[in-house]
C-alpha cells in the first residue's frame, strides 16, 4: 500500500511541475524578461555575478534548473536581485511565464 501511495505522490508531483510549464506562456515570458530582466541578464549573462548566468550549466550548477527554482528565485529575489513577485512588480502568471521563457533559452543553448 505504501508503495501505491509513494508512486501516487510522485506521479501528481511530477503531473503538477509539468502543469506549470504547459501553462506559461513562452512568448509572454521573452516579452516580460526583455522589460524586465534583460537589464541585468541580457543574452542569459549575469552581469552582477557572471558565476550565476542562465546558461544551463550554470542554472544547474546553482540549483535553479526546474521551472519550481527559477519561479522562487524571481518571486523572493536574492540580493542582489530584487523579488518581483514580493514587491508585486510581476504577478504569478508573469513569473511562469518568465520561468518558462529562461528553461526553453538555457535549453537551446542560450
Amino acid at each position: 500500500m505504501k508503495t501505491i501511495i509513494t508512486i501516487l505522490a510522485l506521479t501528481l508531483l511530477g503531473v503538477s511541475n509539468l502543469s506549470v510549464a504547459v501553462a506559461a506562456d513562452v512568448a509572454k515570458g521573452e516579452e516580460i524578461f526583455t522589460a524586465n530582466c534583460a537589464g541585468c541578464h541580457a543574452g542569459g549573462k549575469n552581469f552582477m555575478s557572471p558565476h550565476k548566468s542562465l546558461s544551463k550549466e550554470d542554472l544547474e550548477k546553482n540549483q535553479v534548473n526546474t521551472a519550481a527554482a527559477i519561479i522562487d528565485k524571481v518571486t523572493n529575489g536574492k540580493s542582489p536581485m530584487p523579488g518581483f513577485g514580493k514587491l508585486g512588480i510581476l504577478s504569478a502568471a508573469d513569473i511562469e511565464n518568465v520561468a518558462a521563457y529562461v528553461l526553453k533559452k538555457s535549453d537551446a543553448g542560450w
